[in-house]
């Protein structure tokens, strides 16, 4: 492999609550090697960096073995992260707050590193190497147990004036709404998430099926008993459908958006929430800007937030 080659891989990194999960990536997309680890942040800052930076480590040894080196490092973390890789904000990894993790690295590690809100990152992967490959204009939605946001705009990556930018699931939709945990009533995330389509089910499938399910009842069960041609909850879909697409509608009519992509564990589901969706957004959006926007499922599955960062590695690196 020449030296030129050799620049071209790069480390994506996916911080979650729960794991922490590395990827070696080559210039095309492809993922040579992977890892993970538990994020355990309970243990606290030091730890967690010490499994962060054992992981690199463990990237970084792969490659020597195949007499190949590594050219950047990208992580994506949940929460709100500034330009300047600073965490500002994120709660699921509270001993973080206030770290510059970029700068971090690139002390530790030795190797140019930056750092980005996750559903940033996964928005960059499906444009670089997923479903948004042919689209220049467009947002990648991920709904699970919140809802993640990444804006795509004239093939750039639009953080906003701080890094800030896309936190669509904190657009407000119904101003006397459900609380939110970020401190607003009626954020979108309130009504399209897991939770929210559980709590539709419960409120619209038969009494006596849900006491039967009990806790049992969640995302993945509410799909299933649609697909098995349950009413109450292919209406609870449809429920959530129109939540999203009333939402969209503006973004649509304010971004002349070529696209939208649906992730996230609830995406399996797509096609349960699309016909709803897609009736919102015609309602309420000109036609002239929604007919041009594609409404699509994801392709990268759980590796887009990994791919986003060994994009956003190498985009960084040779800027």
């Amino acid at each position: 492999m020449n030296r030129k080659d050799k620049k071209q891989l790069n480390i994506g990194i996916d911080i979650g609550g729960t794991n922490i999960r590395f990827a070696l990536v080559d210039a095309k997309g492809a993922i040579l090697h992977r890892s993970r680890a538990s994020s355990s942040i309970d243990g606290g800052r030091a730890k967690f960096c010490a499994r962060l930076l054992a992981g690199i480590n463990e990237m970084r040894s792969f490659a020597d073995s195949g007499g190949t080196g590594i050219a950047a490092i990208g992580v994506g973390v949940p929460g709100l992260i500034g330009r300047d890789g600073v965490i500002h904000s994120s709660v699921n990894m509270r001993p973080l707050e206030g770290l510059n993790l970029s700068a971090f690295l690139q002390e530790q590690a030795g190797l140019p590193a930056v750092c980005g809100n996750d559903a940033n990152l996964i928005a960059l992967g499906e444009h670089v190497y997923g479903a948004g490959r042919q689209y220049a204009s467009l947002m990648a939605i991920t709904i699970g147990t919140g809802l993640g946001s990444g804006l795509i705009l004239n093939n750039t990556l639009w953080t906003g004036a701080g890094g800030f930018a896309a936190e669509f699931g904190h657009v407000t939709v119904d101003p006397e709404g459900a609380p939110c945990p970020c401190g607003n009533r009626g954020c979108l995330e309130r009504y399209v998430s897991a939770g929210a389509l559980v709590r539709y089910a419960r409120e619209l499938l038969p009494p006596e099926l849900v006491e039967d399910l009990g806790n049992s009842l969640d995302a993945q069960k509410v799909a299933d008993l649609a697909f098995q041609g349950k009413a109450g909850a292919a209406a609870a879909f449809a429920r959530m459908g129109r939540w999203l697409g009333v939402a969209l509608a503006s973004l649509i009519n304010t971004l002349n958006l070529e696209a939208i992509i649906i992730g996230g564990g609830v995406s399996a589901s797509f096609d349960l929430l699309l016909p709803e969706l897609i009736d919102e957004i015609a309602q309420r959006s000109f036609t002239q800007i929604s007919g041009g926007c594609a409404i699509v499922q994801s392709e990268l599955g759980d590796d887009a937030g990994l791919l986003g960062g060994a994009a956003l590695a190498a985009a960084r690196l040779f800027v």
